[in-house]
């Protein structure tokens, strides 16, 4: 019987749309991950005079806000996926389910 549940669930063409636009978008959110991380790897291993350059007069270099860049992005893209799946991904999740029962 649940088998049956999970299939019917599976043919909803609403399942089918949150399938592929949670897909989409979390590949997309993955490839800015991907492409900030390797840019900061490589910049370390290609140009790490570049981020020994000073800022100003202080003992701050570009690394600091650079690495810091880094990881402020990865709280901001996870932040920009938790609203899209609140505001979009919650209500057609509840939709499946009303729509299974």
């Amino acid at each position: 019987m649940a088998a049956q549940g999970y299939e019917a669930i599976q043919r909803n063409p609403k399942y089918q749309e949150l399938v592929r636009t949670r897909s989409a978008f979390g590949w997309k959110l993955t490839i800015i991950t991907l492409v900030i991380y390797l840019g900061f790897i490589l910049l370390i291993g290609y140009e790490p005079k570049f981020l020994g350059i000073p800022m100003g007069s202080s003992v701050m270099t570009l690394g600091l806000p650079i690495g810091l860049f880094v990881i402020v992005s990865a709280f901001v893209l996870v932040g920009i996926y938790v609203r899209r799946a609140n505001s979009t991904y919650d209500s057609l999740t509840r939709a499946i389910v009303e729509e299974s029962r």
